[in-house]
């Protein structure tokens, strides 16, 4: 199973790039950086400078959009990308929250994510690409993997994608499900490599460590998923109207801001069940275990993932390399 990162672009792409490197050296197999063209740099010249800074680690958008960006400016910079970082570039592709929101957009709908990804997957192949559209000039094939959380997405996933990345976390009935959800989408197909993300922390405290979730379990709770929550221990009590926090709760400029701003709606307990069911919060140990659980049920790769949105998740990656990464290793070795 590969370890990957997640990295917003939140810095100037020299650092960023330096940044990357670090990663690799420390032995992380995988970095995604997340496309929101009004919250960080362009997630192609970031991923482009990385490339150049590197020469092991797998490069991927988790993920880029088919509303903001046409398909066919989608395929041209993927395929750029892919030609600095010969089979290390994967294009992960999404409904667009982040990027379509902020700029007054709705997110694609399953059908427009359908054809969108079907005219990417053309072009990069070098057919026509649909109506008007013309054969991308040189085309490399690059592999299109497909983020979803709900079931006709994920079905979808399965169908059309050479992956899917699940945001659903790492808690086991959910995580059954949208296995299955893939799965049935995949029928007459070849199995599809799975990534599951999920926020990580290393930590002995759980409980204390736990409190800077309670933005994304209000966000979670507030788009249809209280009930589910619900379902899993994870009580949150959705107000009228979300806290006033810039741009968004999951994207706030200041993180303990957005935290003060959900205690009245997400209590400590609420906020450690979700961090102990759908998280990878806990010890090393602890974590390894949990990774080797994800391992035995197919789980190709794991999409780790801090809080911050506007710095570089440093500390997560040096908690990680340090006292995770060499528990997989022994464990590896012992099979």
């Amino acid at each position: 199973m590969r370890i990957g990162i997640r990295i917003p672009p939140c810095a100037p792409l020299s650092e960023l790039a330096g940044f990357v490197r670090e990663v690799e050296r420390a032995g992380f197999d995988q970095a995604w950086f997340p496309d929101s063209q009004l919250l960080w740099r362009d997630v192609f010249a970031t991923a482009a400078a990385a490339a150049l800074a590197t020469s092991r680690i797998t490069l991927g958008t988790a993920v880029t959009n088919v509303v903001t960006r046409h398909p066919s400016v989608v395929a041209g910079a993927a395929r750029t990308v892919a030609e600095i970082a010969p089979g290390r570039f994967v294009l992960g592709v999404g409904v667009g929250n982040s990027s379509v929101v902020p700029a007054g957009l709705a997110p694609a709908t399953r059908a427009g994510l359908r054809s969108g990804v079907d005219v990417i997957r053309r072009l990069l192949s070098g057919v026509e690409g649909g109506p008007g559209i013309g054969m991308l000039r040189d085309p490399l094939p690059v592999p299109v993997h497909l983020a979803a959380s709900g079931p006709r997405n994920l079905r979808l996933a399965g169908e059309i994608a050479d992956g899917a990345i699940l945001l659903s976390g790492v808690a086991d009935e959910p995580l059954a499900a949208a296995l299955a959800e893939v799965t049935a989408g995949a029928a007459g197909r070849a199995s599809v490599p799975v990534t599951v993300s999920a926020f990580c922390r290393v930590t002995g405290s759980v409980a204390r460590d736990a409190r800077e979730l309670k933005p994304v379990c209000l966000s979670i709770a507030a788009n249809g998923g209280a009930s589910f929550l619900a379902a899993a221990g994870v009580d949150v009590r959705v107000p009228p109207a979300l806290p006033q926090v810039r741009p968004d709760l999951l994207h706030a400029e200041s993180w303990p801001d957005a935290v003060r701003a959900c205690e009245p709606f997400v209590d400590d307990d609420a906020a450690e069940a979700f961090a102990r069911r759908f998280c990878l919060f806990g010890t090393a140990e602890e974590i390894a275990t949990r990774l080797d659980g994800l391992r035995r049920r197919g789980v190709s790769a794991v999409l780790l993932q801090h809080v911050g949105s506007y710095d570089l998740p440093r500390r997560l990656v040096a908690d990680f390399a340090t006292r995770v990464l060499p528990l997989l290793g022994r464990r590896r070795a012992q099979c």
